[in-house]
C-alpha cells in the first residue's frame, strides 16, 4: 500500500479530520471515533510504517511513551479503572489496517469488553525448545546476551536502520526475515 493511498497517513497528515489528543515529534494521538469505549485512542507513527518489525525504535519508544501518558490521562481524567495498550501486528492478530498504531483502551468493571484467552499447556521440553529459539534470534540485538550462535555470524547493516542484521547465509530458513515479517502485512 501506498502512503498516499492509506487512510491513517491521511489522518496524521490532517487531509481527514481527527480529534488529535496530543501531537509529538514522531507519533500522534487519534481518539478512535468508534472505539471499544469511550477514550480509545490510537498512537500513531507520522511516517507510514505498516507493521512493527519496520518501526525504527526511536519511533517505538515515543509511541509507547505517548500511550503511557493517554494511560495515565485516562485513568485521572475519565474515570478509567485500567487500560489495555496493545499492538495487533499481523493479520491473524488482527490488524485490519496497514499502519503500524498502538491501541489505549479505558477499562472499566464488566464493560463488555472481552480480550481473554484459553491458556494451551505445552510441555516443558517445548518451552525450552522455544526458549533456546527466541534466545538465539535475540543474542546481539541489545534485548539479550545469551546466545552462542549468534555471536558466530557476520552481519551486514539493515537497509532500514544501518544496525547489523543476519547475513543470508546465517538464515534459518530458505527466505530473507524481512520478506516474512512483509507477509503479515495487511
Amino acid at each position: 500500500m501506498k502512503k498516499d493511498s492509506c487512510l491513517i497517513c491521511q489522518i496524521v497528515e490532517g487531509k481527514i479530520p481527527s480529534f488529535r489528543v496530543y501531537e509529538g515529534h514522531r507519533a500522534v494521538a487519534i481518539l478512535d471515533v468508534n472505539g471499544a469505549n469511550p477514550g480509545h485512542c490510537f498512537v500513531i507513527p507520522k511516517i507510514h510504517y505498516p507493521i512493527l518489525e519496520q518501526v525504527p525504535d526511536d519511533d517505538i519508544a515515543e509511541a509507547f511513551s505517548i500511550a503511557n501518558k493517554l494511560s495515565v490521562a485516562l485513568f485521572d481524567h475519565l474515570g478509567a479503572e485500567g487500560t489495555n495498550i496493545f499492538v495487533a501486528n499481523g493479520i491473524p492478530a488482527g490488524q485490519t489496517v496497514a499502519h503500524f498504531m498502538v491501541n489505549v483502551i479505558p477499562r472499566r468493571q464488566n464493560d463488555g469488553i472481552n480480550l481473554q484467552w484459553q491458556p494451551k499447556q505445552i510441555t516443558e521440553e517445548e518451552v525450552a525448545t522455544i526458549e533456546l529459539k527466541l534466545k538465539d534470534e535475540l543474542a546481539g540485538t541489545g534485548v539479550s546476551h545469551a546466545s552462542r550462535k549468534a555471536a558466530a555470524r557476520k552481519s551486514v547493516p539493515s537497509v532500514r536502520t544501518g544496525a547489523p542484521r543476519p547475513s543470508p547465509a546465517a538464515w534459518d530458513g530458505d527466505e530473507d526475515p524481512a520478506v516474512t515479517h512483509l507477509r503479515r502485512i495487511p
